[in-house]
């Protein structure tokens, strides 16, 4: 059966003031993780934080290298995948790996990310798991509960 993104877990996600780790951040302005992460931050006001193996500041966020590489006690809201569906897996072994140190509540695969293994490892760990869609299509689809 294919993955369906619960619309519930998508709302709570993008109406949750809590952190957004973005996976594959960097300063290439060409780049989708750039401009989405820009959107999050800047339009939604959202707290960002960029992993990448440069571990650039991008738009005034501290990077890190890895998930591994954030300090503890972070509480991390969402670990945003942009990485290649091929390397996925890794992201999300690593984010399951560090859940509890970093209390990661989701894993969001960006639109063209698929891993349906490492989605139902995700979810298996505790975590919310949304795939193969993008923050910026969801948020004009937002709908208060009930309606």
């Amino acid at each position: 059966m294919a993955h369906q993104n619960d619309p519930d877990l998508v709302r709570d996600l993008l109406v949750d003031p809590g952190l957004w780790v973005v996976v594959g951040l960097s300063n290439n302005k060409e780049r989708d993780a750039w401009q989405i992460a820009r959107y999050l931050k800047v339009e939604q006001g959202k707290a960002i934080m960029p992993v990448h193996p440069k571990a650039e500041t991008v738009h005034g966020a501290k990077g890190y290298a890895s998930i591994s590489d954030i300090p503890d006690g972070t509480d991390v809201k969402v670990v945003q995948c942009f990485v290649n569906s091929e390397n996925v897996g890794a992201v999300v072994d690593e984010a399951i790996a560090n859940k509890e140190r970093l209390d990661i509540d989701a894993i969001w695969m960006q639109r063209g990310v698929v891993d349906v293994a490492a989605a139902a490892r995700a979810r298996k760990a505790g975590m919310g798991v949304v795939m193969d869609t993008c923050p910026k299509i969801e948020y004009p689809r937002l709908r208060p509960r009930g309606t």
